[in-house]
Order: structure tokens, then sequence, then C-alpha cells
């Protein structure tokens, strides 16, 4: 069963912690997809995981490239996961209730949009439900992450 992540964006916008995260994930050794809400933002985030860093960029694809196979982190609106991901990050108010296909789950939500918080709730109990390991984080003051469940 999968560890399931949810964290709650409160001073950070979501373009500057995605990039982390993944990179984080592409450090152990995982292949990724990111699924977003809507087809508008998974456009932004294929052009900012290009540009975020004027130094590097993370590699990624989509149904646009195609190539799935050869792409170690693919963004996606459906619950496709067809680079044989090991983590799945849910942005934009995407979610999914199939815990048993990933090594860990990430929600990414947005505090200020009741919307998702209503969703990651869904979600929360879904996985608690599921028997799902799941730890809910929220950003502090200051950017920085602290667990509270």
């Amino acid at each position: 069963m999968a560890e399931i992540l949810f964290y709650h964006l409160e001073t950070a916008p979501l373009g500057s912690v995605l990039p982390d995260l993944l990179t984080r994930s592409l450090a152990k050794g995982w292949r990724v997809v990111v699924q977003a809400g809507s087809e508008d933002r998974l456009n932004a985030i294929d052009a900012h995981l290009w540009t975020y860093d004027d130094a590097s960029f993370l590699p990624h694809g989509s149904a646009a490239e195609g190539n799935a196979a050869d792409q170690p982190v693919w963004l996606t609106t459906g619950d496709d996961n067809p680079n044989g991901a090991e983590i799945r990050f849910y942005v934009d108010g995407a979610t999914g209730h199939r815990f048993d296909q990933y090594q860990r789950i990430v929600f990414i939500f947005e505090g200020a949009d009741s919307s998702a918080l209503e969703g990651a709730r869904e979600a929360w109990k879904a996985a608690r439900d599921a028997g799902c390991d799941a730890t809910y984080w929220r950003q502090d003051e200051f950017g920085k992450w602290k667990k509270q469940a």
C-alpha cells in the first residue's frame, strides 16, 4: 500500500514547491507522474519545469511529446501511468483513489482554495479508509513544512 502525503500550500506557490519535490523524487531513482486538474494548468507546469531555474531543468514529457516510457516525469490530466512511475503527484484539484499502484502518492493543494481543501479532505478519508499510511504537512509562515497529522 502506498505512503500518502498531503502538502497544504499556504506561503509558497505550487511553482516553487513542485520542482523541489520532483527533483527529490528523481534523486531517489523514482519515475514520476504529475496529474493536473486542467489542460491549462498542465501546460503551465510543462513550461515552468523547463524554465524555473536558469541553471537546470527537469526532464519531463506529456502526451503532446509522446515517448512516455522514456520520460522520468510524465505530465497528465488523466489517471494513466505510461512511464511506470513509482510516485504520483496530484495538483491543482486533481484527485484519485488508486492507492495500490504507487510507492508514494502526494496531494498538493492550495490553502486558499476551498474546493481544493474539500478535495484533499475527501482524498484523506479515502486513503485512511483504504488502510494507507497518510501524513499531513502544512507550511509555516517561513515556508517550512511541519507535520500536522
